[in-house]
Parts: structure tokens; sequence; C-alpha cells
């Protein structure tokens, strides 16, 4: 199968090309320098087309009727004159709705498609796009993620006019999904010959939410403090955020706190999930020497021979084991037992530790007693 892709070189486009890529489907590639014959030998290569191609915030508006309606029946001209019934996958917008040049030029497209549905019997794939966002999406243009998520980054302010504007949002992942799906659908000329897709899911969010959730993204190199970011709307805020990273960025230092047995480093806190840390100890050093009433902590020694020993604070049992960086072992505390860990090699030993809360000066839950 090979794909023609107009649009390319845009956001959605340099997504889409690297998901082709990446799943060994070939693709073509229109560009706007090309004559009219070199579209046609490109069409009447191709399997399926991609319409991404068109103008959303020109300088000039005559730009619209160029590139979203003229390409569009450009296209359709082609595909009648060649009597092919290729499938189609088209970018339209939301913006239909809306009595706008952009959303008439879309309007007009979608007329010209759906004209050729019924008179040359193409599969029509059509997506009303609402907001897009995601990596390599043009900031302080027509995407108020991108833009925010670029300013942020970049210390420069952002501007709000109404924060309760709700946004209509579609993250590029999915978009893409979406369109690889349709692209390998295997029944693709049983379907209707002109249909509107939705991309799933849909996500909304006020402006002034998503200033405050994009702030804490930035503030997290600070606080330490990760935001929810493994699902959902804040995974993929997140990313986006982070797309926007230049390199000397990519980087930032921890507090270290050193004495006289080592070092330890806080790395990451959750609001629900305890935190990460790592520690050293030198040669015979023993850390600890306390319980806890309800906080859990995981070790697992990455380097060096440890020696972990454990008693019950009630009943004076006593319990010890032996781990080393060369065989993973994570080793758990369990209330109501005083525990420590000893480093019994002759190097330094490096331990990561998970802890189910975030350390509490004020309530530490952290009482010494010799083990």
């Amino acid at each position: 199968m090979k794909i023609l892709v107009t649009g390319h070189e845009g956001f959605i486009g340099k997504n889409l090309l690297l998901k082709l890529s990446e799943e060994n489907i070939e693709y073509i590639t229109h560009s706007k320098n090309d004559t009219h014959q070199d579209l046609r030998k490109k069409i009447n290569s191709a399997d399926f087309i991609v319409h991404l191609a068109g103008a959303n915030r020109p300088e000039n508006e005559n730009e619209f009727q160029k590139n979203n309606v003229e390409l569009t029946d450009e296209i359709c001209n082609i595909l009648r004159d060649l009597k092919s019934v290729i499938p189609i996958i088209f970018s339209s917008s939301t913006q239909i709705k809306n009595d706008n040049p952009y959303g008439n030029s879309k309007k007009k497209a979608e007329e010209k498609l759906l004209e050729l549905s019924k008179l040359n019997t193409n599969t029509i794939m059509n997506y009303r796009l609402p907001n897009v966002f995601g990596k390599w999406c043009k900031p302080n243009y027509n995407s108020v993620v991108a833009t925010f998520c670029h300013n942020i980054v970049n210390n420069l302010p952002i501007n709000i006019h109404n924060k309760d504007v709700i946004l209509n949002l579609v993250y590029i992942d999915d978009v893409i999904s979406e369109f690889i799906s349709k692209i390998k659908q295997k029944d693709l000329h049983d379907m209707k010959n002109f249909e509107n897709y939705k991309v799933l899911p849909t996500y909304n969010i006020s402006v002034g939410d998503l200033a405050d959730q994009i702030y804490l993204f930035k503030e997290s190199k600070k606080t330490q403090i990760i935001e929810r970011v493994g699902k959902g709307l804040t995974r993929a805020l997140y990313s986006t955020y982070l797309s926007y990273y230049s390199p000397e960025k990519f980087s930032h230092g921890l507090r270290e706190n050193i004495d006289e047995r080592g070092v330890f480093v806080e790395m990451l806190k959750t609001h629900d999930s305890g935190q990460f840390s790592f520690f050293s100890a030198h040669p015979g050093i023993t850390r600890g020497g306390h319980y806890h009433h309800s906080k859990n902590e995981k070790f697992l020694v990455i380097k060096g021979n440890a020696k972990f020993c454990f008693r019950n604070i009630i009943t004076d049992e006593f319990y010890e084991l032996e781990t080393n960086g060369e065989e993973p072992t994570i080793v758990e505390t369990v209330p109501g037992w005083s525990h420590d860990i000893t480093n019994i090699g002759n190097d330094e030993m490096l331990v990561m530790l998970w802890a189910n809360e975030v350390f509490n000066q004020k309530e530490p839950d952290t009482y010494t007693h010799k083990v």
C-alpha cells in the first residue's frame, strides 16, 4: 500500500509520516511546489490519500480559497478523470460551524469531497477536528496549548482574555492512531461513501485551568513534586510541555544531603504515591535505626553489599538478611519493626529507596529505636 499525504510539512503531517515509517507503510508526499501533472502522477500511483494540506491562519484571506478549496477541488477532478476510487481521509475542522473564512473554506472543501463520493464512489472519511495539540505544534500561531507550553517553558508571558472559556482538545497521538487504524482497515469499500468521524478521547478544559496545569509542570522542577502524568489529559499535556524543552533544559540538579555516612538525595515526589530517593554508605557505615507506625519503605541495593537488620519493637524478635547489587532484591520495612542497613562490603554502597509517602518534617513517622 502506498499513501499520498498532503500537508506533510505541517504539525499533523510530521507526526503522521513518522508513524507511517514506524509501521513500514510506504508513503509519498505532495508539495506546494508540485505541478498539476506531478500531483496527477502521485495520485495515480497511490492507494490511499490523507489530505491534510490547508491554510488556517494565512496573511492573506485569499489563501483559504487557494489552499483549502482549490487544492481539494483539484484532487477531486484528478480522481474523477482517472476513475480512481481510492479512499480519502480529510482533516476538516469543527470551525465549519462558525461563520469565518477558515471555517467556510473547510466547509466548501467538504462539499467538494461529498460530491466526489456521490459521483465517483470514493470513500471519504471526514474528520472535523477540534484543537489538536502535541509535539511539534507551532507556538504563537493557532494553538493555545502550544503557545502556553512554549512560553511557560521559556519564561515568557502568556495572555488570557477569558480564563473561563472551555477548550475542546484532541491529542496528536490519538489523531494519528485513528488515521492509521483507518488506513489499515480492510473493508473500507463497505463503508458509507462520505461519513464524519471523531477522534477520541476529546478533552475539555478551561483556559485558566490549562494555564494553571502547565505552570505546575514548570514548578515541579523546584518542588520535585510530579503531577499525575500517567494517563489522560495530564499525560498528554505533560508530554507536549516537555517537547518545547531546548536541550539545555534536559537536565536539572538536585540537592545533596552529605554527612560522614555518605550522601542522601531525594529524586522525585508524587501527590499520592510517595517519593523516590537514593543514598550511599561508606564501608562499615550503618544507616537507619528507627521504626515507623504506618510508613512503608522499599530498598533496592544497586551497588555493593548490604546487611539489613530488623527488630520487632514489642516482641524483640530479630531478623537479618544480606543483599547485594549483583542480585536485585527488594527489601521492605514493616510498621512496628525497627530497621537498619549496613554496608558490609569494601566499596561504597548505593541504594534506591521508595517510600509510600512524601517526607513530612512536622510529622515524619520516624522514631529512633536500636536494632
